[in-house]
């Protein structure tokens, strides 16, 4: 539903413009249906679910699990989400779970965690122990799937919005092909993900990862596509929800201006420029060799006894967000200075109770919604 604008007071009290109600795509939009009142429940063969206006549908996927806790009394269903994705129909149920902490195998062992491209991840631990987890590249291996597909796609009569030509029989038949390799890469991904993040965070007790710009690193044409299949932002999203959830272990992000690849794990010296075609790194005041990679990773799991004790190589720092050592490479943005309004203009003299402040970044504060 479109809701109406609304007014946004400025700094002294001004009043914004109203904002039009934007109208909802009918092509973008996905297809969805949230259930929260009604008849919401999984029949006792586990095989079938009865949803409000819907009636009885039977399920892909057996549902025992749910219902087995639903009988015993430690899970309630709150609402039920019906979606169309990957060309199939979904229903998620929104539970409330009775869940037990688990303890994670190696409760006082902290993992620095370094995603790449050529590895998909390095974690070296609090031990010494260095551990590499290759790419799947799952996009790339399809890439001649793909091309194959659209080829076909592209010889068939597809529609036309400026005509209003329809799609031929043909054409939905091809594209619902490539769609199906498509969606397999995506479960190819996810499920190589969520075994990744399901075994850091049943075994070391304190996690650091970066606060990668991903978004940025994705205008790199050279690089886009095998940073998106990688998938970084989803790796710390999942490494959030369960490391909080399901085994209360600690989760540390350092800051996005930290040098862990150019900062020395042996010494702490720290490099003005180190280029990513090198991959081995090379010391210039103790001599160390090691690989670049590695030396990232190494320096990530310093930083969880920094963020603790407040010593160590990257100094004091803070557990949340770990900042960086040195503050020579970030870039700041140049602040415009206020206009000094007018004596003779109308409402344009400033009070003396009223304080002129500069205009900042502002942090933003993501929510997380757990279904």
């Amino acid at each position: 539903m479109d809701g109406g604008g609304s007014d946004h007071g400025g700094e002294h009290g001004s009043r914004g413009a109203r904002c039009p109600p934007s109208a909802a795509s009918k092509r973008k939009a996905r297809l969805t249906c949230r259930f929260t009142t009604g008849t919401i429940r999984i029949e006792p063969d586990g095989r079938h679910v009865t949803l409000p206006r819907l009636g009885t549908i039977r399920v892909h996927e057996p549902a025992r699990g749910l219902l087995d806790r639903v009988r015993t009394g430690t899970a309630r269903i709150l609402s039920a989400t019906v979606r169309h994705e990957r060309g199939r129909w979904f229903v998620s149920f929104q539970t409330e779970v009775k869940r037990e902490i688990h303890r994670v195998a190696r409760l006082d062992t902290t993992v620095g965690i370094d995603l790449g491209v050529k590895t998909l991840a390095v974690m070296a631990d609090s031990s010494g122990e260095i551990r590499e987890v290759p790419n799947p590249r799952h996009l790339d291996n399809a890439l001649k799937l793909l091309r194959r597909a659209s080829r076909v796609v592209s010889r068939r009569q597809g529609p036309d919005r400026r005509t209003g030509r329809k799609p031929s029989r043909r054409w939905e038949k091809a594209n619902a092909a490539r769609n199906r390799v498509h969606h397999r890469v995506a479960n190819l991904r996810a499920d190589a993900l969520h075994k990744l993040t399901t075994a850091v965070t049943a075994e070391y007790g304190t996690v650091v990862i970066e606060d990668l710009n991903v978004a940025g690193m994705l205008r790199n044409r050279r690089l886009a596509r095998r940073i998106a299949d990688a998938g970084f932002g989803e790796i710390r999203r999942q490494l959030v929800y369960k490391s909080h959830q399901r085994h209360a272990t600690r989760v540390i992000v350092a800051d996005r201006w930290y040098p862990s690849s150019k900062t020395c794990s042996g010494c702490g010296a720290v490099k003005a420029k180190l280029p990513l075609h090198i991959r081995t790194y090379e010391c210039d005041a103790c001599g160390l060799v090691i690989d670049r990679d590695d030396n990232a990773a190494r320096n990530l799991a310093a930083l969880a006894a920094a963020a603790a004790t407040g010593t160590g190589v990257a100094g004091d720092q803070d557990t949340a967000k770990v900042s960086k050592p040195r503050g020579a490479d970030q870039k700041t943005r140049a602040t415009r200075p206020r206009r000094k309004a007018g004596a003779g203009r109308a409402g344009g003299a400033t009070l003396p109770h009223q304080r002129q402040t500069e205009t900042r970044d502002r942090t933003q504060t993501e929510a997380l919604t757990l279904w």
